[in-house]
């Protein structure tokens, strides 16, 4: 029987650079052939060959609801027959913008935009903009976005800025960006006591998706937001892939029940706002937005920015989500998974940690859950592309990928969650 995966993907590899318009989709990290998605419905895909899968990408975040929810399959159709695309303002962008303010009430006004890294970018500029600084600080292992300045890795030492990890990005482009290891409250004092004064930002994920799921403890936590303040640096959260994902008030909220007063000063935002459509946005106190065009000096733009079909799936997603008890039944389900990994893999012999947060779960091959990005490297790499073909040849899609955060949908049902452990523990039993 012809594999239509393996011949698409010759295909593709002839016209567009790897075959894929997105790296990790290659498979290069675990090897073997893409799947190339025919349809999805629910909590599955079928591929090109018609086989189906449990999906714990979801897109890679935006499909909470799972896949063609009807309310907001609805949405969108209607949204579609008044018109793609207009270049002016709508209705419809006020109504979401108010929606995402009621759920994160650090955020006074907001920008939409149409991707995580157009959204990363633009509150960087924000950030060097409002302050009059040009440094900023980012941790390694955290990612946001591919805008040259974020693409970092650490240097040599705290007086040393980070090094381009792209060809293309000079490094006099990073050369205001310094690197640090995430979870370290003596580095990041450190830092603020060589560079505080001259710090626009401080840039983070809450829990890092790209690290797997590794969360910043309540002490660094806390430790960043008083030295931001401190130093009047911006404490700006990237929660595209943490925002109404992990809670209905995004991860700033979770920990605000641990920090009395809790709050960034600039929050991204991205993925599960937009439903699955294009759809990004950044936020923040009034004061720092109006410094935006055409109000202030920074300039920011987007043809497609606030695009009518995109905020109608938006706001249909916010609705669903917001419904009573969603959050709580998303994270049962999500724990009932990891649960039941821990489960297989102690039954295996198999080292083994994980944790979860409303909808975004991660794992790794190890004994204990790591806190930084160079004890996250340490996870069995082999090992990993073994469970991940052998998840995949059962039917269930993970992230091809050793660092890459899973996600639950509302859609998963128990016998998801039963077929996906049963799935594991065969495999875990041959690792």
């Amino acid at each position: 029987m012809t594999d239509l995966n393996q011949t698409l993907f010759d295909r593709a590899r002839q016209v567009i650079p790897g075959g894929v318009n997105s790296p990790v989709r290659a498979f290069r990290a675990v090897g073997g052939t893409p799947r190339f998605v025919k349809r999805a419905q629910g909590a599955y895909f079928w591929d090109a060959n018609d086989k189906r899968y449990i999906d714990y990408i979801g897109s890679w975040g935006p499909m909470i609801l799972g896949h063609g929810h009807p309310a907001v399959l609805e949405a969108v159709q209607k949204a579609a027959l008044d018109g793609f695309s207009f270049g002016a303002p709508t209705e419809r962008e006020i109504q979401l913008v108010e929606a995402l303010l009621k759920l994160m009430p650090s955020m006074d006004m907001v920008r939409l935009v149409s991707s995580g890294t157009e959204a990363g970018m633009s509150a960087l500029r924000l950030a060097r903009g409002a302050t009059g600084r040009s440094k900023i600080i980012k941790f390694e292992g955290c990612y946001h976005g591919h805008a040259d300045a974020l693409l970092v890795k650490a240097g040599s030492g705290l007086a040393t800025f980070g090094n381009p990890t792209s060809a293309g990005v000079p490094p006099e482009v990073v050369q205001h960006t310094l690197v640090l290891e995430y979870n370290n409250i003596t580095q990041l004092e450190e830092a603020f006591a060589l560079h505080g004064k001259e710090l626009a930002c401080l840039m983070i994920e809450p829990i890092a998706g790209n690290m797997n799921f590794v969360r910043a403890s309540v002490p660094f936590m806390k430790r960043c937001r008083e030295l931001c303040t401190q130093y009047g640096a911006l404490l700006v959260f990237d929660e595209v892939m943490t925002g109404c994902r992990v809670a209905l008030g995004s991860a700033q909220s979770v920990y605000a029940k641990s920090i009395p007063g809790f709050e960034p000063d600039v929050t991204v935002l991205g993925k599960v706002i937009g439903g699955g459509m294009p759809l990004a946005a950044f936020g923040g106190k009034r004061a720092v937005m109006e410094q935006l065009a055409p109000l202030g000096p920074v300039y920011q733009a987007g043809t497609l920015s606030g695009n009518p079909v995109a905020t109608a799936c938006g706001l249909a997603t916010l609705h669903e989500i917001s419904k009573p008890g969603f959050f709580d039944a998303l994270s049962a389900t999500t724990r009932s998974l990891v649960d039941g990994l821990t489960q297989a893999a102690a039954k295996a012999g198999v080292p083994f940690s994980a944790d979860c947060e409303g909808g975004m779960f991660g794992f790794f091959l190890l004994p204990e859950l790591p806190q930084n990005y160079a004890k996250v490297m340490t996870s069995d790499s082999p090992k990993f592309n073994k469970l991940f073909h052998g998840l995949l040849d059962r039917g269930v899609y993970i992230a091809p990928a050793l660092y890459e955060a899973g996600f639950v949908s509302g859609a998963h049902t128990a016998q998801d969650i039963a077929d996906t452990v049963q799935a594991a523990a065969e495999v875990f039993a041959s690792l």
